[in-house]
């Protein structure tokens, strides 16, 4: 086995943070839950986040303490695209007109792309749009819906990304790659310059956001892009059949279900992207017990100062 040496990200480069909110006594806390806690520690410093995104945090407290539609508890994701931050807002109650104005306002005032609320699990609302949210993947223009998943970092997407393509097998311009859990993308429009893809993903929203970028990127005869919620509806081993490589993406929990039939599928080549070790570990074992063997690992420090670690391990039959 071929290990990588470990590919550290720059500290102060993240783009992309989920922050939880709490209400109490008229003041808001704005923070990271403490590791196996419902605490929120309060954030007001942060050596990972890029500067420009941290630089927002102080306004936010405020625009969150004027709105009516947080009661106790929310969240706040923010995601930084090409030109600038995209916020979706989760809280606990409906938006009043009064909460729609504040937002516009701050949207104005920080040059936000987007900003969003969803109450609960509710569908996300669109409160204003400045500009167009865009985020190039591989040279290729994507709408995230609001919230979407990103890599943590510019840095460590590009890490991983040719990671992936080193793990590949010789491939032609019609071979065929299995994505699974291909969110918006990220791995997708890099992989199709190598074969014809075939990506699955879950969440609707994000496959809505690839389907409508493969359409405007004329490669909607290379690639598709299919809901699947691979937990409750793994792939078929008949489904994976005759692919050249499987390449996969699965949330911090690992691939769950769909690793019996991937593992049953003999796929000649599977490129597992993890951000958790001990799932990783899991899933792995499952197919060395049904013959595959490392070819390759390659890890990605994303998470500094944690215990995660991002790595791309390569998987062949002998």
């Amino acid at each position: 086995m071929a290990l990588a040496p470990l590919v550290e990200t720059p500290l102060r480069s993240r783009r992309r943070v989920d922050l939880a909110v709490k209400r109490f006594a008229g003041a808001i806390t704005l923070g990271l839950h403490r590791v196996r806690s419902d605490e929120i520690i309060d954030m007001s410093e942060c050596a990972l986040l890029a500067p420009r995104l941290l630089a927002l945090l102080p306004d936010l407290r405020i625009l969150l303490r004027s709105l009516e539609a947080l009661r106790r508890l929310g969240s706040v994701v923010i995601n930084w695209l090409d030109t600038g931050p995209d916020i979706l807002l989760c809280l606990d109650a409906d938006l009043t007109g009064p909460d729609r104005t504040r937002m516009i306002a701050f949207a104005r005032t920080h040059h936000v792309l987007r900003i969003s609320a969803a109450k609960g699990t509710d569908e996300a609302e669109l409160v204003a749009m400045l500009q167009p949210p865009v985020v190039t993947l591989s040279g290729i223009a994507v709408e995230p819906p609001p919230g979407a998943f990103l890599q943590a970092s510019l840095a460590g997407e590009n890490a991983i990304i040719q990671a992936v393509l080193a793990g590949l097998p010789k491939l032609t311009t019609k071979s065929r790659i299995v994505e699974l859990y291909s969110g918006i993308g990220t791995l997708s429009f890099a992989l199709v310059k190598q074969g014809r893809v075939e990506a699955y993903e879950g969440a609707a929203d994000a496959v809505a956001a690839h389907v409508v970028a493969l359409r405007k990127g004329n490669l909607a005869g290379r690639m598709s892009a299919a809901v699947r919620d691979l937990s409750r509806r793994p792939l078929l081993v008949s489904e994976m059949a005759k692919a050249a490589a499987v390449v996969l993406d699965p949330p911090y929990a690992g691939a769950g279900a769909q690793m019996k039939n991937l593992a049953a599928a003999a796929v000649p080549r599977v490129i597992y992207v993890s951000c958790n070790p001990d799932a990783l570990a899991t899933d792995a074992y499952a197919l060395q017990r049904a013959g595959y063997e490392v070819r390759s690992a390659t890890p990605i420090d994303q998470f500094p100062y944690s215990e995660n670690l991002e790595s791309v391990v390569v998987f062949a039959k002998p």
